[in-house]
């Protein structure tokens, strides 16, 4: 049976390839978290109830709309989420049979024969899941976009965990900023070698948020990575990324850079 614990961020970014594998990451917060709006989206494996349906490729599209309702729904739910950005209309009337083969082989296999960015969607993303959540492959056109949205993201997971309320029992306004990319980026090399965020972890002084992270190497299979990750006897963070609450800055430290 999985495991559906939630307070840890799991990601294995293979640069090379411009994909990152995650645990910890739904369609929901990857939406909030971009660093700027989802128009539209064509569905490779689904199971929502409306969009438009293309008769060029065969499969159905979600407007900005339709996206507004897609993350108010339980996707992981539907097993497999697969979907495929995309810029005009147009452009999925413009596929050929080879380029939608490809498209097919991504929602059924969760990864690519080719490059899976086309020219005639100029697509910024590829995103495949598996139980919405628990297995997530997502594909970046710019890594550059990646570090942006983990910098949102991270802070999005945080706010919840940390409910303030002045004596007037009104809950303050948000705190965190986003974390800049320079710094997500500064630790690309890590993230290569498969790094767990913990949020049970979190440490709270009046002065800083401390979030610990943990290299713990590259899985496939995300229940043996939570056991792995439960079972073993928890070590010193390789990683810190503070937020100073008087200055509102974030900051990064590696414990040990020559190890990696």
């Amino acid at each position: 049976m999985k495991n559906d614990n939630n307070d840890i961020l799991y990601m294995h970014m293979q640069a090379s390839e411009r994909f990152v594998l995650f645990n910890g990451l739904n369609f929901r917060e990857f939406v909030y978290s971009l660093p700027y709006t989802l128009d539209s989206i064509l569905l490779l494996k689904h199971q929502f109830d409306g969009g438009e349906y293309n008769l060029n490729v065969l499969l159905d599209s979600a407007s900005s709309e339709d996206i507004a309702k897609l993350v108010k729904e339980n996707v992981r739910a539907y097993g497999d989420f697969c979907w495929i950005d995309f810029e005009e209309e147009e452009g999925l009337d413009e596929l050929d049979g080879r380029e939608l083969a490809e498209l097919l082989y991504l929602g059924h296999a969760k990864t690519h024969l080719d490059p899976p960015f086309f020219r005639k969607l100029n697509n910024q993303f590829v995103y495949l899941a598996q139980d919405d959540g628990w297995f997530n492959k997502i594909y970046f056109r710019s890594l550059s976009t990646y570090y942006m949205m983990l910098g949102s993201l991270i802070p999005l997971k945080l706010e919840p965990l940390k409910v303030e309320r002045t004596w007037l029992g009104i809950r303050k306004k948000r705190e965190l900023t986003a974390i800049p990319a320079e710094i997500i980026s500064s630790l690309a090399h890590i993230m290569a070698e498969g790094l767990i965020f913990s949020f049970r972890h979190v440490k709270y002084s009046r002065t800083k948020i401390e979030i610990p992270a943990w290299v713990v190497g590259d899985y496939l299979n995300m229940d043996e990575m939570h056991d792995d990750f439960s079972d073993r006897n928890i070590k010193e963070p390789d990683v810190f990324i503070t937020f100073n609450r008087k200055e509102k800055v974030w900051e990064s430290f590696i414990k040990n850079e020559s190890l990696f």
